[in-house]
């Protein structure tokens, strides 16, 4: 599978579930696990995993508003019906099932291409060249401003501005962090835009590296997981057209 075959399946899929009820979830759900099996395997379940971690504070708190205390669904609310519980929780729990599959698709995809690097990712889609230094460019930061954040941590830790647990020195000095690491954020990818990247010729090193070396962009696997995305969203837009659950 390549990465344009991959980000088109996903946001196809990603699209059908904001659209999709409760059996077009079904068929979705069913769909991405094929798709999870097939391409990335056992590794999976660290994608699932982390999408169980981000979930559950969400749905937990939705519970508690749309069923401990409004008590009825948005639909009965717009229809001014007095609505239940139960339809309150369905509700939730579709819309919990939507964003689950939406967050658990994103991260199997990326893993599908775990092997490769960033850099070989980017170099590999069908997108314009401006795109891609961009993509690069944006990636490069990602160290740079992990650095910046420890290194403010760090020095407002030694001059006791505040405390490495939890303590009210950090609640009321905790903006000083954040304007720190913003600071220093800056000054490290203005320094890199205005100094380092044009006196290393950075942009015009990378053009050699992103051209496309495939002539086709997508390949057989791609085509299939598409179709088979593209079927799946047709059937969706058709169940919710004729008002099937």
């Amino acid at each position: 599978m390549t990465p344009n075959g991959a980000i088109a399946f996903t946001l196809i899929v990603v699209l059908a579930a904001m659209m999709s009820r409760m059996s077009g979830l079904i068929v979705l759900y069913l769909l991405c696990t094929l798709f999870a099996v097939i391409e990335v395997g056992p590794n999976a379940t660290a994608a699932l995993r982390r999408a169980v971690i981000l979930m559950v504070p969400l749905a937990a708190f939705m519970v508690l508003v749309w069923v401990g205390v409004v008590g009825r669904a948005p639909a009965d609310i717009a229809a001014s019906q007095p609505g239940s519980r139960v339809s309150a929780l369905v509700y939730v729990s579709i819309v919990c099932a939507r964003l689950f599959l939406i967050v658990a698709i994103v991260q199997i995809a990326a893993m599908r291409f775990a092997a490769i690097t960033p850099l070989q990712f980017i170099q590999l889609l069908r997108a314009p060249m401006a795109l891609k230094r961009l993509g690069v460019l944006t990636l490069s930061l990602i160290e740079t401003l992990l650095q910046a954040v420890d290194r403010a941590h760090t020095a407002l830790i030694a001059s006791g501005v505040i405390t490495r647990r939890l303590s009210a020195r950090n609640v009321f000095n905790g903006w000083v962090l954040v304007q720190t690491v913003w600071l220093t954020a800056i000054t490290s990818v203005t320094g890199r835009m205005r100094d380092k990247w044009p006196m290393e010729h950075t942009l015009k090193l990378l053009d050699p590296l992103l051209a496309e070396t495939r002539k086709d962009p997508l390949r057989t696997p791609d085509k299939v997981w598409i179709s088979c995305a593209v079927v799946a969203a047709a059937g969706i837009v058709w169940g919710d057209f004729y008002g099937l659950p």
